[in-house]
């Protein structure tokens, strides 16, 4: 329980202090949003370093070198854990924005920061309104913001490859925008804090960016289940971040087809 104490201390107190800094921000934004974002991408990083460093947690970064410098891209992870965003956010260059549950809208302090990066709320159980979010987070990848987004809509809670289905509308945002698709592979994570709460436990998690891709440029076949593609693209990545023979998912093809 102690890290968890203390992990909720540090972000609180962190949070409570900066108070000031949230809203010179949130007013800078009236005028100038890019330097708002970029001065709130800076915070909150440190923030996510802090939490793992108060958690006692080891990063081990691959792939940073496949991330392109020059434009924008839609980062596409699996989701077990509370400790993909913090590492993810703590290591992913450049201006970044998550797609987050609708729920965090509610949360005091933190929705406000997150609007000033550009993160997005989905509402799950609104068609419409979700609709709303990716049009929104595509106009974020298009003014030049990376969105990070979990298309399994929630964490899973099996093993490290027992991920939920991907959802095919969480590609639409690099399919209208022709961005790069940065496939990224998330274990041990869950061994943090999921798998033992309400203790949080040291460890070593891996953080793996894989090799970039374009829908365009896909099979039409993996182009119309792009979302399964892309799976079956990580789970290679965890096979391989574990040592563990490759297989594809049940039902989904070397390409990411559904056989």
């Amino acid at each position: 329980m102690f890290r968890l104490i203390h992990v909720g201390v540090y972000v609180v107190g962190y949070l409570l202090l900066k108070l000031g800094k949230l809203k010179t921000l949130m007013k800078t934004a009236e005028t100038d949003p890019r330097k708002a974002e970029e001065e709130s991408q800076i915070f909150v990083k440190q923030v996510m370093t802090g939490i793992l460093k108060a958690a006692g947690v080891q990063v081990h970064v691959t792939g940073l070198e496949n991330i392109p410098k020059d434009t924008a891209v839609l980062y596409v992870g699996n989701h077990r854990s509370y400790f993909d965003v913090i590492s993810g956010y703590a290591y992913a260059p450049g201006r970044l924005g998550f797609v987050a549950k609708e729920e965090i809208r509610k949360v005091p302090v933190l929705a406000e920061w997150m609007k000033l990066l550009h993160c997005v709320f989905l509402n799950r159980s609104n068609p419409r309104e979700g609709l709303k979010a990716i049009l929104e987070a595509i106009g974020n990848v298009k003014n030049g913001t990376s969105m990070w987004i979990f298309p399994e809509g929630t964490r899973s809670t099996g093993s490290e490859l027992d991920m939920l289905p991907f959802r095919e509308g969480s590609m639409k945002i690099a399919e209208k925008t022709k961005c790069p698709v940065v496939p990224v592979a998330f274990t041990g994570t869950a061994e943090v804090f999921e798998q033992h709460f309400p203790r949080i436990t040291a460890g070593e998690i891996t953080l793996h960016f894989g090799e970039p891709f374009y829908i365009a440029d896909l099979p039409d076949d993996c182009r119309k289940a792009s979302a399964a593609y892309v799976q079956n693209r990580i789970r290679e990545m965890i096979c391989e971040d574990l040592g563990l023979p490759y297989q594809p998912a049940a039902g989904i093809g070397e390409n990411g087809k559904e056989s």
